[in-house]
């Protein structure tokens, strides 16, 4: 059963930022949510959260099937991943210390977050997905740092299904207020990343100084 205001939707347009991918997926549908984060999660910089709330909302105005929706999101984040994954281990270190320098990845932040990687892959791959940046960066980092297929495979589907579950899930329920929650909900984001990031910095810190005074 759908929510009230989807009931009443009708083909009102889509709130706010959102309404800018109105005609992409009037036109291409279900390709161009699959597209986009199939592309996203290779470590192309595209909007990925922003084209599924909006292939959400658009779903709750009755014109996609949500369910169809987050299927698709689902099946090309954890593809997408998986490409980037085979880009890192092909590529190796010189792909990212060639192309790394656009998006702020230096040879010695590289150091760290491969050491880091091998210790706590698992948690950065779930995490990460949360995370704009490292989202687009997660498999190819993976691949780079050895992270065995199967145990990357287990842990970027877990975060698929996560990510994708509350954000299509926030933009078919939460309706006219979309926006305003988005907002605080990437904020929320927001916070934990730079949380994650502290923590991951003291964690690398800490290690140095334990290393130094033994």
């Amino acid at each position: 059963m759908l929510p009230e205001w989807l009931a009443a939707a009708g083909t009102k347009p889509l709130p706010g930022v959102f309404h800018h991918f109105e005609g992409l997926l009037r036109d291409w549908g279900y390709a161009a949510v699959g597209g986009v984060l199939f592309g996203e999660n290779i470590g192309l910089p595209l909007p990925g959260e922003t084209i599924l709330v909006a292939a959400a909302l658009y779903a709750g105005t009755g014109r996609l099937n949500i369910w169809l929706v987050a299927i698709i999101a689902f099946i090309t984040s954890v593809g997408g991943a998986c490409v980037g994954y085979v880009v890192g281990d092909k590529g190796g270190r010189p792909l990212l210390e060639r192309y790394g320098k656009f998006v702020f990845v230096t040879p010695d932040r590289l150091d760290r977050l491969e050491r880091f990687f091998q210790r706590r892959g698992a948690l950065i791959v779930v995490v990460g997905r949360f995370i704009e940046g490292a989202r687009q960066l997660m498999g190819i980092v993976a691949g780079v740092s050895e992270m065995t297929f199967k145990r990357f495979l287990v842990f970027t589907t877990l975060g698929a299904a996560l990510w994708t579950a509350f954000w299509a899930g926030l933009g078919y329920f939460a309706g006219d207020h979309v926006e305003a929650i988005s907002h605080y909900a990437t904020y929320v984001a927001i916070a934990v990343g730079v949380l994650f990031v502290g923590w991951l910095g003291w964690r690398i810190w800490h290690r140095r100084h334990i290393k130094r005074t033994a």
